[in-house]
């Protein structure tokens, strides 16, 4: 399936911005399953200086600054991607979770190294005996650990509330937890923050899904989460949908969490108060 994604952001100002140096993760990154066609990246006023690069992660980065005064800012990604759906494994048949734990630690395979960097505590994701305890109701022992992660996010998704006003971008993991609601990139974290706490590797992964009925978080930035499944690599779930995310979601960046990936941030000099506009669309390519 080709898909065609548009992902528009606008900063309105009521004063002059006299300078802006702005970081992006708006381009959807080579991924399994996942073939970028197409990628351009739109700024208004026309930016002085951009310099593209990798990050840690390898994910695709754009740096930009504008030196001219200027009340509005836009920047518009358009991307054509192919999705062919990498077939993820039979959940019965991975590793138990505990022999995954082991691997990891180990680390004696690149796969597994790799993984390992994905057990720690981030900037937005903590880990402690309450994560650690909502998760261990999935992973009782031997279950193999796909069967675990998949009903872990089962219980988030009928457990927890879909509510864009409970949480902003800088609400913590554990009042999450507390308070059952959230959104997408909440309940990303929360299950992450689970996983880790039990000593499973997860990442963060943020990125567009498809336009279609019933789908949560379409219409905007979409986060999920990557568990490590030792011999089957790593597997992508939605606990906002409660499904493998496969074959609907386009991958932009994954690292440990939001931080690693925020899609747009920088500093201004000036500007005032600001409005924030964003619009997603992600269609089927005609």
């Amino acid at each position: 399936m080709i898909l065609r994604a548009h992902h528009t952001t606008r900063y309105m100002y009521s004063e002059p911005v006299s300078i802006c140096h702005t970081e992006v993760h708006l381009a959807p990154r080579a991924a399994p399953g996942q073939t970028v066609l197409e990628h351009h990246l739109e700024v208004s006023p026309a930016p002085d200086l951009v310099l593209p690069r990798k990050d840690y992660f390898g994910n695709s980065i754009t740096y930009f600054s504008i030196h001219e005064p200027h009340q509005t800012l836009s920047v518009t990604a358009s991307s054509l991607i192919d999705l062919h759906g990498a077939e993820p494994p039979e959940p019965c048949l991975t590793a138990a979770w505990e022999t995954a734990i082991h691997a990891v630690g180990l680390h004696d395979t690149p796969e597994a190294y790799e993984a390992f960097q994905f057990t720690f505590e981030s900037p937005r994701v903590s880990l402690g005996a309450e994560f650690a305890a909502y998760a261990a109701v999935s992973f009782p022992a031997g279950r193999p650990i796909l069967e675990g992660a998949l009903d872990l996010c089962h219980r988030v998704f009928h457990e927890f509330d879909y509510d864009p006003r409970a949480t902003t971008v800088t609400t913590p993991v554990d009042e999450v937890l507390q308070s059952r609601r959230g959104v997408c990139q909440d309940f990303a974290h929360l299950t992450i923050a689970c996983l880790r706490s039990i000593g499973l590797p997860a990442r963060y992964v943020s990125g567009y899904l498809r336009s279609r009925d019933g789908a949560v978080g379409a219409e905007a930035s979409h986060a999920w989460l990557s568990v490590y499944c030792p011999n089957s690599g790593w597997v992508d779930l939605d606990p906002t949908n409660n499904a493998i995310a496969n074959g609907h979601h386009v991958t932009i960046a994954w690292g440990r969490d939001y931080s690693d990936v925020t899609p747009m941030k920088g500093v201004a000099l000036g500007g005032g108060d600001q409005i924030i506009d964003v619009t997603v669309e992600v269609v089927e390519a005609r």
